[in-house]
């Protein structure tokens, strides 16, 4: 194994925001609390001292609960009951329940999560640090997770949609498992990954269930706790949350103003609704409408007065979902917790909600971008080094890699850039003269100066397409090479399912994976194995 780090902004596959967030710049510094680095979590950690206790009794006893019939390790078993303790707390990442747990980066989401916790072990040693994942069981996207990729081919399970996606029943999975088997074989690493996924979706009857099962089977040593928030003693705690929400849309109020200054520098991710609840039954998760006085279920003909909606919440809590804007504060009343771990997108729709994390007085965590990996194979590593491409240059759009690397093959070398330098200084003395004569005379050059530096740069184009020609074997070669490390020219984390390299590497994928990965070190991870 070789680990090669390098800045995340080098890749070009992470926004403005997160660029400035991971460089502290000016002007994200309101959006955030304390920063991921040591001093930050010494800080978070006095802050997240006064943690409710009730809070925590309920937390434990509902963790116990969900877990009777799961077969846990004892560290995750001792993680749980530790979560009593007023010293104890969490570092959490979410995911959606995604077949057969989706993108790959599902995997470095949860071991960022568990190193961290190890990492602030040896920091912090009077405290304890519980490692958790946050399913989200209440989604209801259900295309966005419904399907996963392996070597290119689509799995996918079709089903009637409604609802929130963790009570869904597995039926339709035993004809999912036979899809994919055929693509898998009949290795010893294959058999694991067909059993893995026949005692999670066939043996299980519902979606949260069985996301909790894989999650559970694949990190149970390290001692991760999943947690599933769909539950009606977890909602009670944050009935005051939901009641105030419906009586005041103090979310929608606070995160409107954080929006007015946040979209001059950076890409709004989600915009709040005056209610951001849903009505959630087993057969649907609807929108909360406040209108003329009446709370209205989406699309259906559930209607509440001020004083029904709120017996409502005191009888059936679980019945109020939390969207994106207040998800994440549920997840911080329910949780002593200190940092969310998540990709760049989730991390910025977090930084519109500091303001509204004030407004109701709940610490607001601190943020950190998740380990991010691109995976390259000895063979690989041969042919980068043949073609003489950098792992740097692998994240090289692929038409700019190509002019690179022709340009430093090619037996011809006149620099264009030379030659535009020197147009550029023969028409600045042009225009001196022009000035000195009329207004037309100026316009004739300046035109002619455009007209001039445009057929320079159409040279330029076509002795690089006759370059390419004349090095199609190298241009080919990168480009089947590339287009296998960043399939659609995207990260291979978003594209690809763990059980490719599962299926190669067996558990040692994983082992590597948690030994390479370094969360504190805000880098990207090159990792040849």
């Amino acid at each position: 194994m070789k680990v090669t780090h390098i800045p995340f902004q080098q890749t070009g596959f992470f926004s403005k925001t997160m660029k400035d967030y991971l460089e502290k710049n000016e002007s994200i510094k309101e959006y955030y609390h304390n920063f991921p680095d040591i001093d930050g979590f010494a800080k978070q950690i006095e802050e997240k001292k006064g943690f409710s206790k009730e809070n925590r009794d309920v937390l434990v006893k509902t963790l116990q609960k969900q877990y009777e019939n799961v077969e846990a390790s004892d560290l995750t078993i001792e993680n749980i009951e530790s979560l009593q303790d007023e010293n104890t707390f969490t570092i959490t990442t979410g995911h959606q329940l995604n077949l057969f747990t989706g993108p790959l980066y599902f995997l470095y989401k949860i071991i960022s999560t568990i190193n961290l916790c190890e990492t602030l072990s040896e920091k912090f040693p009077k405290q304890h640090f519980v490692p958790v994942y946050w399913m989200a069981t209440e989604d209801h996207d259900f295309e966005e997770i419904n399907y996963f990729n392996f070597k290119g081919t689509k799995v996918v399970w079709n089903r009637n949609d409604g609802g929130a996606v963790g009570r869904f029943n597995t039926k339709g999975l035993k004809e999912v498992l036979e899809v994919f088997s055929k693509h898998i074989g009949a290795t010893r690493n294959a058999e694991y990954l067909k059993n893995l996924f026949k005692k999670a979706y066939i043996n299980h009857q519902n979606l949260s269930d069985a996301t909790l099962y894989i999650a559970n089977e694949l990190f149970k040593e390290y001692g991760l706790v999943i947690v599933d928030a769909d539950h009606a003693n977890l909602k009670q705690l944050f009935a005051p949350i939901v009641k105030d929400e419906l009586l005041h849309q103090t979310s929608f109020k606070a995160v409107s103003q954080t929006i007015t200054d946040f979209e001059k520098e950076y890409k709004v991710q989600v915009n709040p609704r005056e209610i951001n609840l849903f009505y959630l039954t087993d057969t649907i998760r609807e929108r909360i409408i406040f209108e003329e006085g009446t709370y209205l279920v989406n699309d259906t003909d559930i209607s509440f007065s001020k004083e029904e909606i709120l017996q409502e919440l005191e009888s059936h809590p679980e019945r109020f979902s939390p969207n994106v804007i207040m998800r994440p504060l549920y997840q911080e009343v329910i949780l002593p917790n200190l940092c969310y771990i998540g990709g760049g997108g989730e991390l910025a729709y977090w930084l519109e909600l500091k303001n509204y994390f004030n407004k109701v007085e709940i610490p607001f965590p601190i943020l950190l971008l998740r380990n991010s990996v691109q995976v390259i194979s000895e063979k690989q590593a041969k042919k980068l080094k043949n073609l003489n491409v950098s792992l740097e240059e692998i994240f090289i759009k692929q038409h700019k890699l190509l002019a690179k690397k022709v340009k430093e093959n090619s037996d011809i070398q006149f620099s264009f850039q030379d030659a535009q330098t020197l147009l550029e200084q023969q028409f600045a003395a042009l225009q001196r003269v022009a000035e000195q004569t009329d207004v037309s005379f100026v316009g004739a050059v300046n035109a002619q100066q455009q007209k001039q530096l445009k057929g320079l740069k159409n040279l330029e184009k076509r002795l690089l397409r006759a370059e390419k020609r004349k090095h199609s074997d190298l241009v080919t070669r990168i480009i089947t090479l590339q287009d296998e490390l960043l399939p659609n020219q995207s990260l291979e984390e978003r594209q690809r399912n763990f059980s490719e390299f599962y299926l190669e590497y067996g558990p040692n994928f994983i082992s590597t994976l948690k030994e390479a990965l370094q969360p504190l070190q805000l880098e990207f991870t090159i990792l040849e194995v």
